[in-house]
């Protein structure tokens, strides 16, 4: 954002208190282990700085970010909570930035391993340090084999503290739990290795959002942690379709009707000529497009909620403004259209969000990141603005 100037009439509202319930929920389903809560890309889009606080409200014991520009952007907000950075220090003033303002790493090679070494007895300091373990998922982290040596060396250097080893599953949103099973299995033979050592592993933290939901269906296999780390159910999307949650939608996406006008059967509306009237109707302009974060891959199968009823988009997504057939619908100039989430005044989704991304051929967490900068955040405690 642009400072908090509104570059456009499009408002993303922000629930703070159905964040909160939704942290009380993951704390529930972690049977009240203690949140590491994911604030990675702004809050996936609903403001770092507001929702860090509330989260901190609601009992977060350490707030995520991916990368420690993100964390220091919190401290410059005024967060005085523990953080992590997950994507750990990528050069040497990453890591005098993380030592400086606090912030722990997470780390998957003797790299990141010596940078913060290095940082922090520069300064006189201890760096806290968490150990990632490639389990499975073969994007970042060390391999298994190597953790318990890696471990081991972050506990033995005088300028380092071992403040957690954890894991990432990589499909524990599926109904089938057997790679998410196998990735704790190589997860508990790492520990055991780091255990055989003499090493403290600090906090363990397995369950992102998938992973919480599954705890139950993974029962007795379920992962060893002392913490757990949930992003996008903090958010509100079902982090799953084959396991729920109890949740409420935070963000709810809107925008103005700022045209209207009759068309004609066989009349084409938008770019390209994509789509033509089947009958006499009318076509409302709303004042957000693929700039704000509208996926053009919605054209011709996504929907508004307007005026009481779903109404669909007529024509393809363009930059700056969506169309929808409304037919006789009582539609006015200035009417909000619900792009996803809640009518105003609503707590329950009239357009979840889920829904939304399904058709556009993406995913909820793809919708929450891209709503763009000329949509206005407002920030919202129930009714009340905050």
């Amino acid at each position: 954002m642009l400072g908090s100037r509104s570059l456009g009439p499009a408002v993303a509202t922000i629930d703070l208190g159905a964040l909160r319930a939704n942290a009380a929920e993951a704390a529930r389903l972690a049977g009240g282990r203690p949140l590491i809560a994911v604030v990675k890309a702004d809050a996936y889009g609903h403001g770092a700085a507001p929702v860090a606080r509330a989260l901190c409200e609601a009992g977060a014991e350490t707030l995520a970010t991916w990368s420690v520009a993100e964390s220091a952007s919190l401290r410059d907000a005024g967060i005085g909570s523990p953080l992590l950075a997950l994507a750990g220090p990528r050069d040497d003033a990453d890591a005098e930035e993380a030592v400086a303002r606090d912030i722990a790493c997470a780390i998957g090679d003797e790299a990141g391993r010596e940078r913060l070494a290095r940082a922090a007895s520069a300064r006189g300091g201890v760096a806290a340090v968490h150990v990632e373990i490639d389990t499975g998922m073969r994007r970042m982290g060390s391999p298994p084999e190597e953790a318990a040596e890696l471990a081991a060396a972050v506990a033995a250097t005088p300028a380092l503290h071992l403040a957690g080893v954890m894991t990432h599953f990589a499909r524990a949103d599926e109904a089938d739990l057997g790679s998410a099973r196998e990735q704790l299995r190589v997860f508990h033979r790492a520990l055991g290795e780091i255990g055989a050592r003499g090493v403290a592993p600090g906090r363990i933290h397995v369950s992102n959002s998938a992973g919480l939901v599954a705890r139950a269906a993974l029962a007795s296999d379920a992962p060893p942690e002392d913490a757990v780390r949930p992003g996008l159910l903090l958010y509100g999307p079902q982090p799953s379709e084959a396991r729920r949650a109890s949740l409420r939608p935070v963000m709810s996406l809107r925008a103005p009707v700022v045209a209207l006008r009759r068309v004609r059967s066989g009349d084409a509306v938008g770019y390209s000529a994509r789509w033509r009237a089947s009958r006499d109707t009318r076509i409302a302009t709303l004042a957000i497009g693929y700039a704000d974060g509208v996926p053009i891959s919605a054209t011709g199968e996504g929907a508004v909620w307007l005026a009481g009823a779903r109404r669909p988009f007529a024509g393809r997504v363009s930059m700056d403004y969506v169309t929808v057939d409304v037919g006789d619908a009582p539609v006015r100039l200035g009417d909000e259209a619900v792009l996803f989430g809640c009518a105003p005044g609503g707590v329950e989704a009239v357009l979840p969000v889920e829904e939304a991304a399904r058709v556009a051929q993406t995913i909820s967490y793809e919708l929450l990141v891209r709503v763009g900068a000329r949509v206005r955040r407002v920030h919202t405690d129930g009714s009340a603005r905050v």
